[in-house]
């Protein structure tokens, strides 16, 4: 496997493996891999024939009083288990590597950011949208990969490769959980054992919601309250939000319509962003 550090080296690896008529997927990821992006890396090596990865935490996506400076890392770790995949090639730049002395663009995905971990975090997508754009011209993948946890990432950069006529097609792949439920994230190494194991309920809130919208409740502030109300029977939460959207302009449902409805249906995404201590968690479930 081999290890690119700049933009020249990256541009030339993606240039020979097009050249040799291969096709290029695309796991981008902050680090501190789990099995979560082994998934996405698993699934890439199947639909193409070299996957690249890129490692980079991204400063653009972090707000003031974020966890930057504190968010986990572990190349060699990362690197250990991107070779045992058989990935072609890590991307690890340097901050300065994308974000040169200058640099004055950014890239906004308006509408779509504007509510769940948008409004959360002003600022957070367009730090998303402004590195993965950077990163589809240097690596011009075939396709790039990315989990569901993060669903609202998801629709924003797809709007944004759509919007952009990128030449990718980026492909949604299920959250992985650990075996309680909790949805596996980097973020996670930061819980105490306290807050491990009171993390499951945030899952065990949203699975409660969708059985309730499956068995007939139409009404999105009923099954929200009933999402709400699981979650706060631990006092160790601080709620963010918990909202359901649309999943193409993600903006708030009204009443969501029987199976029998004759009407064309939607997706619905459930989302929900809470804190233990000083870890953000977010899961989600989509209709």
């Amino acid at each position: 496997m081999k290890t690119l550090v700049t933009v020249r080296e990256i541009r030339e690896r993606s240039k020979a493996l097009k050249a040799e008529g291969k096709t290029i997927g695309f796991v981008p990821t902050m680090g501190a891999l789990h099995g979560g992006h082994a998934s996405l890396a698993r699934r890439a090596a199947r639909e193409n024939d070299a996957v690249i990865a890129s490692v980079f935490v991204n400063p653009a996506q972090f707000g003031p009083g974020e966890d930057f400076e504190t968010y986990p890392r572990d190349f060699e770790g990362d690197a250990a288990i991107l070779e045992s995949l058989g990935v072609d090639s890590v991307f690890r730049p340097a901050p300065g590597e994308i974000y040169p002395e200058g640099f004055a663009t950014k890239v906004e995905v308006s509408g779509l950011t504007d509510r769940l971990c948008g409004g959360d975090r002003p600022g957070h997508f367009a730090g998303v949208a402004t590195v993965v754009a950077k990163l589809f011209n240097l690596v011009r993948p075939d396709r790039a990969y990315f989990g569901l946890k993060d669903a609202q990432q998801f629709f924003v950069l797809k709007r944004m490769a759509e919007d952009l006529n990128a030449d990718v097609s980026l492909v949604p792949c299920p959250t992985v959980r650990e075996p309680d439920g909790l949805a596996m994230s980097s973020r996670n190494l930061r819980l105490s054992p306290e807050e491990r194991k009171a993390a499951p309920r945030l899952h065990a809130a949203l699975e409660l919601g969708r059985k309730l919208a499956l068995s007939g409740e139409t009404d999105p502030k009923a099954i929200i309250e009933s999402i709400v109300e699981e979650i706060r029977k631990s006092p160790l939460f601080e709620i963010d939000h918990v909202e359901m959207v649309d999943t193409k302009f993600l903006k708030p449902v009204g009443i969501l319509k029987p199976e029998t409805a004759k009407e064309a249906r939607g997706e619905v995404l459930a989302a929900a962003a809470v804190r233990l201590g000083k870890t953000r968690l977010i899961d989600n479930f989509i209709l």
